[in-house]
């Protein structure tokens, strides 16, 4: 049988089950079951034709041998009792060993008398499947697992295996390290830690090996993750992989292990009421995200390596413990470099804004800089579906990080989006941000011959929009929206010359941008999605010239400002951070005199252009009247 025959059986117990079964992570534990039922029948059989004795089947086991299933005198129902039973015993049976215990530890079946139907369909193509002739059984495991996307509402959304391979490439482990993920969901990044020791090793001797396996320890709050875990690592060669059913933020049983390197990609969102942590944690806090990002730095042996995944809030929050753990991530130098992963990295289960933290202490500590790429392109489409393309970042962004950490260099790129930041301008930034992007506003406008001046609050006011959308009736007074053009209103918030700002991405779904800004004069109301700049002293600064500035930049800089997971948005207090060209105020006022008339000229074309549209509609409606 063939791999792509072996998918394409796969796909179609799928659909057997998903009539009874319809969540994808339970149908995958249900093939499961079967797949190491039958694994371990075959290898019974295979030690037997050998000469040698059963390992699985034995004493009360003895009955359950899968060929036994298919005993001709069996009636359906009896045959489905008999699987039930088997797979019930198997979690309990002193004569399994623990390995499979684990694995079949409190198993259901979903099938009953009332579907024998679906059940004799499942379990011959089950029968039909030919694993002993596969070299790796745990590669085409892993093709199974594939379908897992998220787990539950906890967004531990699972990774892509070019991520993951990219991020152990990076952090580059060796086989003395001991190696922790403490949400390890499925077992990736150990399996591609260890592929990557393996393949590197000088010595490959069986002991070494082994060792290098005793040395991956996965913990995951969820019983059937572990089990799926334990399976794609015994399929992988694991012997007995060491998978703990284990709450890393609330158990306190394993604190005192410490490991080498800790790769992970942590759930991003936190359940209602937030975790109850155990009181070992350096912050004090609520957010699992968090949490998981001190608990990481709290485990490490120096020197530091790791690499985690975090979502956009872990870098930007303004909360008292998320600056806590950014500045003890500078000031301990456990980190040295963060790559900003496309929104549609976790796609078709999430559109994500996230960022890779690379944790390397002796790096860090002779560098004063942290290094930033942008990753634009991961080697598939941003879409839903996720297809192979050829543009891909990720091998060059590699060459950089390893030359920059064996050389103290950076490679010159032409295609990459990087640059460095100082520790100690992170650090007296206001909120110690670590998202990258956001100390390149100050420097877009350096091209100008013009001194570059902050939007500190000694030159502009920012108040935000108090109005709601849906909730105010038609007025007399302009009501200032996201969209192209204003609304009215019964009333007014503000009274000035103003610039308005959408404060919430046009696009969302981790997703950064903003498509117009406004400006306002008189009396108007303003959405409470959107914030209004008012100038304090207009013999310093033209309000509308501000408007045309902050308009022409908009992508590089308030685009560059917002932040968020998911629904991503602009802090306005952020607004003060940027610099602006600042000529004398004659200047400003020859710049928005001569904007005013190519935006005049451009609106005469655009209505010449409509006009003629117009006129040849009505000649062809003529036409064909």
């Amino acid at each position: 049988m063939s791999v792509s025959e072996f998918k394409k059986n796969i796909n179609n117990l799928r659909q057997i089950l998903v009539g009874k079964v319809t969540d994808p992570k339970e149908q995958i534990e249900q093939i499961t079951y079967s797949l190491i039922y039958k694994y371990m029948s075959m290898i019974d059989n295979k030690s037997v034709s050998l000469g040698g004795k059963k390992s699985f089947f034995i004493k009360d086991l003895s009955k359950f041998d899968w060929e036994n299933l298919f005993d001709q005198s069996l009636s359906g129902i009896e045959r489905l009792n008999l699987y039930k039973k088997a797979i019930e015993s198997f979690g309990e049976s002193k004569n399994l060993p623990e390995l499979f215990r684990k694995i079949f530890i409190n198993a259901e079946i979903p099938f009953s008398n009332n579907n024998l139907h679906t059940f004799n369909l499942y379990i011959n193509d089950i029968n039909s499947l030919d694993i002993d002739k596969y070299e790796s059984l745990g590669d085409l495991y892993e093709y199974l697992i594939s379908f897992v996307g998220v787990q539950g509402d906890a967004a531990q959304f699972r990774t892509p295996r070019h991520l993951i391979e990219f991020i152990v490439s990076i952090v580059e482990p060796n086989e003395k390290d001991k190696i922790l993920d403490p949400s390890c969901g499925t077992g990736g990044f150990l399996l591609a830690a260890f592929n990557y020791i393996s393949k590197n090793l000088k010595n490959n001797k069986a002991k070494v090996v082994k060792n290098i396996m005793e040395n991956m320890v996965g913990y995951d709050i969820g019983p059937d993750m572990v089990k799926m875990s334990l399976v794609n690592l015994y399929l992988h060669g694991f012997p007995n992989p060491k998978i703990y059913e284990y709450d890393t933020l609330t158990d306190d049983e394993k604190w005192s292990e410490n490991f080498d390197v800790i790769l992970a990609n942590p759930p991003f969102m936190t359940p209602k009421g937030g975790i109850i942590p155990h009181n070992k944690f350096s912050i004090s806090a609520k957010r699992s995200e968090i949490l998981f990002v001190d608990y990481i730095t709290s485990h490490l042996n120096k020197p530091y390596k790791g690499g985690i995944i975090v979502p956009d809030g872990v870098l930007h929050n303004n909360y008292k413990a998320y600056k806590e753990v950014r500045k003890n991530l500078i000031n301990n130098n456990f980190l040295y470099c963060i790559a900003e992963l496309p929104h549609g990295a976790f796609k078709p289960y999430a559109s994500v804004k996230t960022h890779i933290m690379f944790f390397d202490s002796e790096i860090s500590s002779k560098n004063d800089k942290i290094l930033y790429l942008n990753v634009k392109k991961d080697g598939f489409t941003q879409t839903d579906a996720r297809k192979s393309i050829d543009e891909n970042d990720l091998p060059e962004i590699k060459d950089i990080i390893l030359n920059y950490k064996k050389n103290n260099k950076i490679n010159s790129s032409k295609n990459i989006e990087h640059f460095v930041v100082k520790k100690s301008k992170i650090l007296e930034s206001k909120k110690n941000t670590l998202i990258g992007r956001f100390y390149k506003v100050t420097d877009v406008n350096k091209k100008y011959k013009y001194k570059q001046v902050q939007l500190d609050n000694k030159l502009i006011e920012i108040k935000k929009g108090i109005t709601p959308i849906e909730k105010s009736p038609a007025g007399k007074y302009n009501f200032i929206v996201t969209a192209k053009n204003a609304r009215t209103t019964d009333h007014y918030d503000f009274s000035g010359s103003a610039v308005c700002i959408p404060i919430v991405s046009s696009t969302g779904h981790g997703h950064a941008s903003i498509r117009r800004l406004h400006y306002v004069e008189g009396n108007f109301a303003l959405a409470n999605i959107m914030c209004a700049l008012f100038v304090k002293d207009q013999k310093i600064l033209l309000p509308k010239y501000l408007f045309y500035i902050l308009s022409n930049k908009k992508d590089e800089i308030l685009s560059r400002l917002m932040s968020g997971t998911s629904n991503v948005s602009l802090d306005p207090i952020d607004i003060h951070d940027i610099y602006i060209p600042l000529p004398k105020i004659e200047e400003q006022i020859k710049f928005v005199k001569k904007i005013e008339i190519i935006e005049n000229e451009k609106n005469l074309f655009l209505n010449k252009v409509n006009k003629i549209d117009e006129d040849l509609i009505n000649i062809a409606s003529d036409f064909w009247n």
